[in-house]
């Protein structure tokens, strides 16, 4: 099973609150991410491309989320 989709079934059941949090974490280890790479080049640099494509997914499931609740 590819990472993408672990990540997507591990979000798939939290609340919208819960999202939140996740989403404030993720953007923290973004900043710190960008900011270790800034100093010393990472070993890994595509590790900041997919922590950033985390969080887009996550804002999706945040606006899907909202956007059903406002229709319910």
């Amino acid at each position: 099973m590819s990472k993408k989709k672990e990540f997507l079934d591990s979000i798939k059941g939290l609340s919208a609150e819960d999202l939140k949090v996740q989403l404030e974490q993720s953007k923290q280890r973004l900043k710190k991410l960008e900011f270790a790479h800034a100093i010393t080049p990472l070993e890994n640099p595509m590790s900041i491309r997919s922590l950033r494509q985390d969080i887009a997914r996550i804002q999706t499931l945040i606006s899907q989320k909202s956007s059903a609740a406002e229709q319910a």
